[in-house]
């Protein structure tokens, strides 16, 4: 998903595919994710979703298959479709975490990934302190400037923030960091757009001061100072999140 332009993100229509089979997989899980069909119980039969979706057998079947493969579903001879417990969901993939913000994400949620950023980005910017290139440390400046440059579109900064982000672990030069922060690109755009600090100026300053602090850490090869700075930028930024979140309820 690196490299797309972030008019591509629209967490309210990503899931939206133009096939079919988009159409019925979201449905049905946002409708699990939701709890509208709650762990453990089964689905509606194949007759009831082909006469709901009015699609073929093929399409219906497709699609199933395909959040059985998330961890959503299991087929039962003679039972049905269950809907599997949470434990096997698969977390990680990104349509599984569209339709949790779709649904409406719990603050229990967001605080889950604010700990698995926690968990991994401090470690990405202490390894890139110790493995950078000089293209690489270009470009991690690059995009704290483009960061600057976005005063007035909190779109152009949370695109600039992302590719921050996933520049740092790839300058960690271990392949599972960013496999990994592909992984969760979609809550990391997620989130960000909900903390983007645009356009309170004071905030943005400070946000734009606090990654460059990042980029000069790795810079300079100092590992815990890169790990430190990455540690308050995640922090302040869930902060941010939880402060959206009590202003919206």
């Amino acid at each position: 998903m690196a490299g797309r332009e972030l008019t591509d993100y629209d967490f309210r229509t990503t899931g939206q595919s133009r096939t079919h089979h988009g159409h019925v997989m979201r449905d049905l899980g946002l409708k699990i994710i939701s709890g509208a069909y709650p762990e453990k119980s089964i689905l509606p039969g194949d007759t009831e979703l082909l006469q709901r979706f009015g699609v073929s057998r093929t399409v219906l079947r497709e699609a199933l298959k395909t959040l059985a493969a998330k961890g959503l579903i299991q087929p039962k001879a003679k039972i049905g479709t269950r809907v599997l417990e949470r434990s096997h969901w698969n977390l990680f993939d990104p349509d599984i975490l569209v339709w949790h913000f779709e649904a409406g994400a719990t603050a229990d949620f967001l605080a889950s990934i604010v700990e698995m950023r926690l968990a991994l980005e401090p470690e990405a910017a202490g390894l890139a302190a110790l493995r950078r290139t000089d293209k690489q440390l270009e470009t991690l400046f690059r995009w704290v400037e483009r960061m600057g440059e976005a005063k007035e579109s909190a779109t152009d900064f949370v695109y600039s923030d992302l590719q921050f982000h996933i520049a740092v672990a790839e300058a960690s030069g271990n392949p599972f960091m960013r496999s990994i922060s592909a992984l969760i690109e979609v809550a990391l755009v997620t989130t960000f757009t909900i903390s983007s600090p645009i356009p309170n100026s004071e905030s943005h300053i400070r946000s734009v001061a606090r990654h460059a602090a990042i980029a000069a850490a790795i810079r300079d090869g100092d590992v815990e100072a890169a790990k430190a700075a990455m540690r308050v930028v995640i922090a302040e930024g869930a902060e941010r999140v939880l402060v959206a979140g009590r202003a919206a309820s």
